[in-house]
């Protein structure tokens, strides 16, 4: 689930009219995503130095700090890294790199009034082919004694008292009959000798690997949650509401001196079990900023949904994706964006759906804010790929509900052409607004129906229905303005109106099950307002998300036309500082949506408003940071 602020729109409307103008981007976007966090503390300067285990400064070490927010820098030619300026708060420190040992994480709280000081210590490793040291009895430091002819036995020895009385001391039986199997040993010394040689060569690529993964300065997270849908608060405590489910995540981070390698994955077992599993880079700001990553889910249902069941006849649903794109500074003024993602779904009818997108940004006037962007995209979605998708940032769960199609074609793609054309300002460095004119052609809208049972539908929050609901073309235009308070809150407001045109008419009454849901005709102009908040709280290192989402054309299933409607995301984040150890941070994490969906802005403007009865979902667990 992505990290989001809820806030009622007046509310926020006053806050970001009180707030004191400073740098925002107008992009609505990442406004609403955890990438998008807010250092809500007082900022200091963290500094130090790398050396190694002589003393000697280490150059073009990656130095890391994890925790209000993650940074990394790389030591100069005399070991020394600074932070600029970070949040006051505790931080994970860590060091590497090549061909030294990694350095103990080191916890360092940063403050503003006393500064913070690191010094971190690397290892260098052994040459791989440097044969092992063996002491041999008897063998030692000469401390003693005249120096020893050359070529005598006597040169190998060590002279001092200890071995000199061990030399002269009486033989034993034992001794005497090991003669005879000091002897064996040296007949077969070429066969120890090969066998020596086959161990080397067997761990060698071993010893490879391990070196490579224990000089990459790691952090990740991992977490315990649990999770259930409701539509009423008192469904939570009835036994026919959607029993809760256990998720475990994983995120590993392997920061590199131009870019930033991540892992995540999450599982969940029970009559629906399912995993996914995602992969990606990201290059540090150059001329070329590369995102790239592939994904993988797997969905098992074993219940007894009679519709799950036919929906997924061979027990099993997959889905993978890759991914890549590229913004291309071309001169300071111009910057070019394209890319494409690449999907396979088992359940389509055509698996294979291609969405490229292409998009220039052009700064008119010398040192001026002013920027235009235009952007062209072409995307394909399968029914019920929410399921499937995993989040760059946050915690991404695995495919969590069944669903079935309702449509008498099956399960059919949406396809979405998306033609844009933005500009933003920057205003005294402190405020950015930005406007945007688009026009929308999609085929097949995606229609999702969860069940109701005062309709006769099958009750069940785990599992919900598909459906096309035709085809439209649409014109509109938005405006947006964010502000931040330093070191308190992010506010962001964003209006869209748009008008669309049906053909064929949408879909107005689809059938589930014995019943039949009314959908009011989307058809008409939709008003839209999406206020979003991020904050923290420094005495008691809360973190808080949320988006609240009103628009005019939310369908419901009572037939009503003209409905407004709201959504909602909420995120806590509370660290527990009397848990902190081994280097490690733990936070208690509760979140509660009503959206459905998490891409507001990049997808179909009708893609959440035709969300019919979303349930509100909850998670809630532990997160530890290391």
């Amino acid at each position: 689930m992505t990290h989001r602020y809820v806030l009622s729109g007046p509310a926020v409307l006053m806050c970001v009219a009180a707030v004191a103008p400073v740098w925002a981007q107008t992009e609505p976007a990442p406004s609403m995503t955890s990438a998008s966090r807010v250092e809500a503390l007082p900022h200091a300067v963290f500094h130090g130095v790398v050396r190694d285990d002589f003393g000697q400064p280490v150059a073009g070490a990656v130095v890391s700090a994890l925790g209000t927010t993650s940074v990394r820098t790389v030591s100069d030619s005399k070991g020394r890294f600074a932070f600029g300026s970070l949040p006051e708060g505790p931080y994970l420190v860590r060091a590497g790199r090549e061909g030294y040992l990694p350095a103990r994480a080191s916890l360092v709280r940063v403050s503003r009034d006393a500064g913070a000081t690191a010094a971190l210590t690397l290892t260098a490793r052994g040459s791989a082919d440097e044969p092992p040291r063996i002491l041999n009895a008897g063998v030692g430091p000469v401390d003693s004694g005249a120096p020893a002819e050359s070529g005598s036995d006597d040169a190998d020895h060590d002279h001092g008292e200890v071995s000199w009385r061990l030399r002269h001391l009486k033989r034993s039986v034992l001794k005497d009959a090991s003669t005879g199997l000091l002897g064996a040993a040296d007949a077969n010394d070429s066969f120890a000798d090969s066998l020596s040689g086959l161990g080397r060569v067997a761990s060698s690529p071993t010893r490879l690997a391990a070196s490579l993964f224990a000089a990459v300065p790691w952090r990740g997270e991992f977490d315990l949650l649990t999770t259930t849908s409701f539509d009423r608060p008192e469904d939570l405590l009835s036994m026919q509401t959607w029993l809760p489910r256990g998720v475990a995540f994983i995120a590993l981070e392997a920061p590199a001196e131009h870019g930033d390698w991540t892992m995540r994955g999450a599982l969940t077992q029970g009559d629906l079990s399912s995993w996914i599993v995602a992969g990606s880079y990201r290059r540090a700001p150059a001329a070329h900023r590369y995102d790239a990553g592939v994904s993988y889910g797997v969905q098992r249902y074993l219940g007894g949904n009679r519709d799950a069941l036919a929906a997924t006849s061979d027990g099993a649903r997959n889905a993978s994706s890759v991914y890549a794109y590229d913004d291309w500074t071309v001169v300071p003024r111009l910057s070019l964006s394209y890319g494409a993602k690449y999907a396979r779904y088992d359940y389509l009818a055509e698996r294979a759906l291609f969405s490229p997108r292409a998009g220039v940004t052009l700064t008119p006037v010398v040192r001026d804010s002013l920027k235009i962007r235009a952007t062209v995209a072409r995307r394909e979605l399968a029914p019920g790929a929410d399921e499937f998708t995993p989040h760059s940032t946050g915690v991404s769960l695995p495919p969590e509900r069944t669903f079935s199609s309702v449509s008498p074609h099956g399960f059919v793609a949406e396809r979405i052409d998306h033609t844009e054309l933005s500009a933003e300002r920057e205003w005294a460095g402190q405020l950015v607004t930005g406007v945007r004119v688009f026009r929308q052609t999609v085929d097949d809208q995606i229609l999702t129906l969860f069940g109701d049972a005062t309709t006769g539908a099958p009750r069940g929050l785990g599992h919900y229905y598909v459906a096309s609901a035709g085809d439209f073309e649409a014109n509109g235009w938005g405006v947006s303005v964010s502000r931040t308070v330093p070191g308190r809150v992010r506010a962001s407001v964003d209006y869209t109106s748009a008008e669309a045109t049906w053909a064929p008419p949408p879909v107005t009454e689809v059938l589930v099950g014995a019943a039949i849901a009314r959908i009011p005709s989307p058809e008409g102009r939709m008003h839209d307002l999406t206020t979003s908040v991020e904050s923290t709280m420094p005495l008691t290192d809360t973190r808080v998300l949320l988006i609240y989402k009103i628009n005019s054309r939310f369908a419901d299933e009572s037939g009503t036309a003209d409905r407004v409607g709201s959504r909602f995301d909420l995120q806590l984040n509370q660290s527990l500082p009397f848990m902190r150890f081994s280097g490690a941070e733990w936070e208690m994490l509760v979140a509660l949506r009503s959206l459905f969906r998490d891409d507001l802005l990049d997808a179909s403007i009708y893609d959440e408003l035709l969300v019919v009865r979303s349930p509100k979902r909850v998670v809630g667990g532990v997160t530890v940071r290391f």
